[in-house]
């Protein structure tokens, strides 16, 4: 880089014009480079956070219309149905909506809640039907949130339940929720 001196206008003893004394200068157009390498550098080698998914099998969208209704096709002391309600409460029904052998029970969400009966029903099902495991109806309602589908499905992660299905929820399965107390309008 030029540098430029001026004289001062001041003359020392014996006529000398002293020149001004300057620090040393540091170029740092190199240092602005490589700082600009190491942001492409960092930027390009991060990962980033991936989001999260579940795989969740999904109809053929080519729907045979004579199709059999999902509670026709599932045994009664395999099945578990779960209705998701309002206010973050599950009603549990064991067997058949219709003719429950179990149910319907009011519980809500996580450890002490729907996990504990899907790990009990998980391990009573295989001694009652002949080794054969626990299927699970997932059942939201009008009245539930996004939030407890993401939760219940969570859940069937966590317990590790094999055979579960999203259906649409009947209406007698919308009276079990009023008479539950957890459909409120």
């Amino acid at each position: 880089m030029a540098e430029l001196n001026q004289d001062s206008g001041k003359k020392g003893k014996g006529g000398k014009v002293r020149s001004k004394k300057n620090g040393g200068k540091v170029d740092l157009t190199a240092m602005v480079d490589l700082a600009f390498l190491l942001i492409t550098f960092f930027m390009l080698t991060t990962s980033l956070n991936k989001p999260q998914a579940m795989d969740v099998a999904m109809p053929d969208k080519n729907k045979v219309k004579d199709e059999p209704q999902p509670d026709l096709l599932t045994a009664d002391n395999r099945s578990l149905t779960v209705l998701l309600g309002s206010d973050n409460k599950v009603s549990v029904i064991y067997g058949q909506v219709k003719n429950p052998i179990e149910g319907p029970t009011t519980v809500g969400f996580g450890a002490d809640g729907i996990r504990k009966v899907l790990m009990e029903k998980k391990a009573y099902v295989p001694r009652v039907a002949g080794g054969k495991d626990l299927i699970v109806i997932i059942r939201p309602s009008d009245k539930s949130t996004q939030r407890n589908l993401v939760d219940i499905l969570d859940e069937m992660k966590i317990v590790d339940i094999k055979r579960y299905m999203i259906a649409k929820i009947s209406p007698e399965e919308v009276e079990v929720l009023k008479r539950d107390n957890i459909y409120n309008d």
